[in-house]
């Protein structure tokens, strides 16, 4: 039986398909089907390659197919934890592969009101408050979050560093990066984001409870 013709064939069908899933490839505008795309096109090359003993297409191909999978992998997971996060505790530590580290020093501004906001903040360490507001901030909150949604990109208060500590900066560029990439993990983030100002908003009730509960005054004692 004459192999070479089956070689022939089997390469004319694989190439064919690949180009189909090469042009459904870019096509894609999310990152997860383009990287699934990405990936079936390796699996058939490489599958088309070895009876045609191409093997420059096979060793690129099997370089790119545990890059492809790799990254559609860390795509899969970065949602994962950001619906894990809106649906728990609110933890942002998903968010740590795309940060940079920050130390800061006692009574250091991170930024001011009305400046204009560029990035947003994780508190690692240390103690930071909300100038205006009052509010103190603990480790493992987002700060500075607002000034992505405001209209003008620009802070809604004062951030102080309290005590020494650390934070991890993430630029708005990175996460609008993200966001084009997988629209899934803009949503969660938006919800994320919301459920933030809510808690927000409920503190400052709380305190403007206190502060409008009047002093009760003791009663005199009988002689």
């Amino acid at each position: 039986m004459d192999t070479s013709h089956l070689a022939e064939h089997a390469g004319a069908a694989g190439s064919f398909f690949a180009s189909i899933f090469v042009v459904a490839t870019l096509s894609m505008r999310t990152m997860i089907p383009l990287r699934v795309f990405a990936i079936l096109t390796n699996i058939i090359l490489i599958a088309t390659a070895v009876p045609t003993h191409n093997y420059a297409t096979l060793i690129l191909h099997a370089v790119l197919l545990p890059v492809n999978t790799y990254r559609l992998h860390q795509m899969l997971q970065l949602v994962r934890s950001v619906k894990k996060s809106v649906n728990s505790d609110l933890s942002m530590d998903w968010l740590r592969p795309f940060t940079t580290e920050r130390k800061c020093a006692a009574g250091e501004v991170l930024f001011y009101k009305d400046e204009k906001a560029d990035s947003m903040f994780y508190i690692v360490s240390g103690r930071f408050r909300l100038v205006e507001s009052g509010i103190e901030l603990p480790v493992g909150a987002l700060v500075g979050e607002f000034g992505m949604l405001s209209p003008s990109n620009t802070r809604t208060q004062t951030l102080e560093c309290v005590e020494t500590g650390m934070v991890l900066s993430v630029t708005y560029d990175k996460v609008e990066q993200l966001y084009v990439q997988n629209p899934a993990f803009g949503f969660y983030l938006l919800r994320l984001f919301s459920a933030r100002l809510f808690e927000n908003i409920a503190t400052l009730e709380q305190r403007l409870a206190q502060h409008a509960t009047p002093p009760q005054v003791a009663e005199p004692k009988p002689a």
